[in-house]
């Protein structure tokens, strides 16, 4: 009888010690509320499945993974060619390839103008949380025709979908004429582009595509995504960066004017004073002449 008693007394010890004990995977102490978010049901992943189980498998490459931007650099075009490597027949369905190049995002306010007592001021705003500086997507076909919408929200791979999230509190009814505005700004300005059927396929197995990088680029890494599709929904993803440097001259004072700035101010006010000096000195032989 003492046995079974001490035995029950340790059953129950360990019981309440287990429900007493903090659950690790959720992180969360007692008395918090745990936070209920809308649950989005996306299709399967193809990053998920495993590699050797694909029919279908995108081999690419780019004509230059780096871009060195000069004084005299204006604007280029980057290759980006590749093949789709398989290891059955060719399956049935329509077969499309999307390439997308993105720069770098960056968090942004758009501003609605008003005109008031003959002014045009600032009136309300968006904040967008990410939007990339330079955005271009080229497809073999219109986009619409050859992408499910499902599979268009998972990778954002439209140009509405690439402005990531807006920031803060939205204090405007509607906030989709303003992102409406920003891509038709940027559109106009060569920043952002929709090129469809640039991409060129050939007999359902070679493909190549021209991207123009505009003039105005910035620095950092450039995201490439080229998707293969079959009837509208993605079946492979290849991915590849394109680094954007200033270079020379151009590197040696962006990185003073960050690291020494005290020198950087001094110089361009040398500089600027010299300019002056000269331009006055020219002028004045002119007059004489």
């Amino acid at each position: 009888m003492r046995r079974i008693a001490a035995f029950l007394l340790a059953l129950s010890f360990c019981g309440a010690t287990n429900a007493q004990s903090p659950d690790t995977g959720t992180g969360q102490t007692e008395g918090e509320a745990v936070p209920v978010y809308p649950v989005t049901v996306f299709p399967p992943s193809p990053e998920s499945e495993d590699k050797e189980q694909r029919r279908e498998r995108v081999v690419a490459g780019l004509s230059q993974d780096s871009v060195g931007i000069t004084a005299r650099y204006d604007r280029m075009d980057i290759l980006i060619y590749g093949a789709i490597k398989r290891e059955a027949p060719i399956p049935s369905g329509s077969l499309d390839v999307i390439v997308t190049v993105e720069a770098p995002s960056r968090p942004l306010t758009i501003w609605r103008k008003e005109r008031k007592a003959g002014i045009w001021i600032n009136s309300e705003k968006v904040e967008i949380g990410a939007a990339p500086g330079f955005y271009a997507v080229a497809s073999s076909a219109p986009l619409d025709e050859i992408l499910q919408p499902d599979w268009d929200r998972r990778y954002r791979i439209s140009l509405p979908l690439a402005l990531r999230a807006y920031a803060g509190q939205i204090a405007v009814k509607d906030a989709v004429p303003f992102t409406e505005a920003l891509i038709r700004i940027r559109e106009s300005n060569g920043l952002y582009r929709l090129d469809e059927g640039a991409v060129k396929l050939v007999d359902q197995t070679l493909f190549r595509a021209d991207v123009r990088l505009p003039a105005n680029l910035i620095e950092g890494d450039y995201k490439t995504r080229i998707f293969l599709l079959r009837d509208g929904k993605v079946i492979d993803v290849y991915r590849a960066p394109i680094e954007v440097r200033k270079v020379g001259l151009e590197r040696w004072l962006y990185r003073l004017a960050f690291d020494q700035p005290l020198v950087y101010g001094l110089m361009s006010l040398a500089v600027a004073v010299f300019a002056g000096w000269g331009a006055s000195a020219a002028f004045r032989k002119l007059r004489r002449a």
